[in-house]
């Protein structure tokens, strides 16, 4: 049986997929790998289809017209066969030994006849060049061991929120709610994470480092450059979360909080990047958001403006975004992207 769909969005990967690849390899039969080939102008599809002959149980390859990583995401899950799904990017790999763990744990779910919607570890910030390696642990956030619900589930801190990068779901809970991510978008993988957590009813913490982060290229998308190029699309996608869920309706009053406290690290993300571009333009497009956002729902709206992180964003003047540049520095070795 399939344990685990693994889908490795690839662009011009050649220089850094098998590493990827290689470390999915060790699950060995239990898992399936989804080489998606988005478009690549390298030897990334002949790499692919390499593995494929090598492996033709365990890997399958997609090739495809270049859409975006959401789009090759899409693609990933459509073929999926897998009882559950995890997205890996290609630059970054996962730990052996988490690896064996998580399937031990999915395995004994099976047997005692549970199924869970969504599996949660912990990630490890590979940054290039930094002896230190920042670990994201949820330990004392969620319970241990354990199949639990949104009402079980502690407080986070700025640092700990599930990525992409710390989530695996059920496949058919996926594909049941219509997951689609957007095509030619960057920062999709905030919308990945949290478009499907209202439908998650039952979920488990395992306390391993399983998802290794590579932080280094200049091409990467959380790149600062490239994320002052790319406010627009952050914009959108903040704007696409902020469009999904009418708060009030979401029943656990945790989950809520959660979600509104998400929105609040979007909203100041897409802040910062337009104050540090230092073009007036800009400014207005982060004045224009946080209009967007009061007029969709004026609740959460003030909950977010009045919180920590909303008043950091919004003090006025030149010395209001010096500040609001200077908290972002700090955060940034605090929590290690970038």
């Amino acid at each position: 049986m399939k344990y685990i769909s693994f889908a490795i969005p690839c662009f011009n990967s050649q220089d850094y997929m098998s590493r990827a690849i290689d470390s999915i390899l060790t699950g060995k039969d239990e898992v399936e790998i989804l080489i998606v080939n988005d478009g690549s102008r390298d030897q990334t599809s002949e790499i692919a289809h390499e593995y494929m002959e090598n492996y033709p149980d365990i890997v399958r390859v997609i090739d495809k017209e270049n859409g975006g990583h959401g789009d090759a995401v899409n693609a990933g899950l459509g073929a999926a066969q897998g009882k559950y799904f995890k997205v890996v990017d290609s630059d970054d790999w996962v730990d052996e030994e988490a690896l064996k763990r998580i399937l031990t744990l999915i395995r004994n779910l099976e047997e005692d006849g549970e199924q869970i919607d969504m599996l949660v570890s912990n990630f490890v910030y590979e940054k290039a060049g930094a002896s230190h390696k920042k670990c994201v642990h949820y330990r004392n956030a969620l319970p241990q061991d354990e199949i639990f619900r949104w009402d079980d589930i502690g407080h986070f801190r700025l640092d700990q929120y599930i990525l992409m990068h710390s989530v695996i779901y059920r496949t058919d809970l996926l594909k049941l709610i219509q997951m689609k991510l957007p095509k030619h978008t960057f920062y999709v993988d905030n919308i990945y994470v949290y478009y499907p957590l209202p439908h998650v009813r039952k979920i488990y913490y395992l306390d391993v480092d399983f998802y290794r982060y590579f932080i280094g290229r200049d091409d990467q998308s959380v790149n600062e450059k490239n994320m002052i190029a790319r406010a627009d699309q952050q914009i959108y996608v903040t704007k696409t979360m902020i469009d999904m869920y009418e708060m009030g309706e979401i029943s656990s009053k945790k989950l809520r909080l959660y979600m509104v406290n998400y929105l609040a690290i979007m909203m100041t993300v897409s802040s910062i990047i337009l104050i540090r571009s230092k073009t007036e333009e800009n400014i207005e497009k982060k004045r224009e958001l946080w209009r967007y956002l009061k007029k969709r729902d004026f609740k959460m709206y003030l909950k977010i403006r009045y919180g920590i992180l909303g008043q950091t964003m919004n003090i006025p003047g030149k010395s209001g975004r010096k500040i609001s540049s200077l908290v972002y520095s700090v955060a940034r070795r605090i929590i290690g992207f970038n």
